[in-house]
């Protein structure tokens, strides 16, 4: 859940900071108030299009924190940190810090750890939910048929995730076994090849000292 919005020189916005609550919270007010810039600077914080046209004119930058409830453990949400490297204590705050520089480029932080704009589009799904005109035609979006069917199955992605991961890890494995087993049996082959033809030589002790003595004397 999100709790706090904090927005520092975004469009109009100098600085607002807003506090959600549980239960419902409703932002009213008449066209051109600046609702919908909220909804801008949440979409810059999860990832949205960093363009300098955001930052409030005459200030250097734009600066836009989300701060979220503790992720619980065994969520999507953290296998996508932990693939990610990104650590987060047990019991911390998610905060999400974005950066958009006036001139040009910006940064963005997960509890002031560097992290991608492809990344946060990533956690975004798994954060909030904004519906607005024409969002049924992202039923139409085969990236979210699976998550569809998950919440359907009452399945947990997390630990379908981790048991994919350990079957693929299996299956190489498995392959590399093979692998090994098929170059041993060509190394066999080579060895009981090499030793035929050694023994059909005929060889015996001390036979070469003879031919090298038979050499010398003719």
């Amino acid at each position: 859940m999100l709790t706090e919005l904090s927005i520092r020189d975004v469009v109009l916005i100098e600085a607002l900071d807003l506090g959600f609550g549980p239960g419902l919270g409703v932002l009213t007010g008449e066209t051109g108030a600046g609702k919908s810039i909220l909804l801008d600077a949440l979409g810059l914080a999860l990832g949205g299009r960093g363009d300098s046209g955001l930052v409030r004119h005459g200030a250097a930058q734009a600066v836009v924190t989300a701060t979220f409830d503790p992720p619980a453990p065994d969520t999507p949400l953290m296998a996508l940190l932990d693939e990610n490297g990104l650590a987060i204590e047990a019991g911390e705050p998610l905060i999400i810090r974005r950066i958009v520089k006036a001139d040009g480029g910006s940064r963005g932080f997960v509890n002031d750890q560097p992290a991608s704009a492809g990344l946060l589009r990533e956690m975004a799904p798994t954060l909030v939910e904004i519906h607005g005109q024409h969002d049924e035609r992202g039923l139409l979006n085969p990236r979210g048929h699976r998550a569809l069917l998950d919440i359907f199955g009452r399945t947990e992605p997390a630990a379908t995730t981790r048991a994919w991961t350990a079957l693929r890890e299996a299956e190489d494995a498995l392959a590399t076994a093979r692998a090994d087993i098929e170059s041993a049996a060509r190394d066999r082959d080579w060895l009981e090849h090499t030793v035929a033809e050694l023994t059909a030589l005929g060889a015996e002790p001390g036979e070469e000292e003879t031919l090298a003595d038979t050499r010398r004397s003719m």
